[in-house]
């Protein structure tokens, strides 16, 4: 078991910057693939960025890629997304989560996450 905590969201304009960060606690934290998912008003929650259990490989959704960078402190049992270029269509909660144990690459779709976080709102302003 494994329980994260999303900080860090807030409203920003268009064209500025946030960092959003997980802290996760439990059994091995740095065990687990991570990601970071979203949900807009009205839409399915979606995949934005995943990372690897120990080498460090990223992959994005191509709506962010060149804007976003997802990272980890295995040292500090957390994960981050570095938000830049925002726009007001990444708008949305955001959620960390957790792949299965044992699993070392992220996925893209939301069945192989257990564990999620709460969510942290992102508003971004035009």
């Amino acid at each position: 078991q494994v329980q994260l905590v999303e900080s860090g969201g807030g409203l920003v304009q268009a064209g500025g910057s946030l960092r959003l960060s997980c802290a996760a606690s439990g059994r091995t934290p740095s065990s687990y693939a991570m990601s970071w998912f979203r949900q807009a008003p009205g839409k399915e929650r979606e995949f934005v960025a995943g990372i690897s259990r120990n080498t460090g490989d990223t992959s994005y959704a191509d709506s962010v890629k060149g804007r976003f960078t997802i990272s980890r402190d295995n040292d500090k049992s957390t994960t981050y997304l570095q938000m830049n270029s925002l726009k007001p269509e990444d708008t949305a909660v955001y959620y960390c989560a957790a792949r299965s144990n044992g699993a070392t690459m992220p996925s893209p779709h939301r069945s192989g996450y257990p564990y999620w976080g709460q969510g942290t709102q992102v508003t971004v302003s035009s």
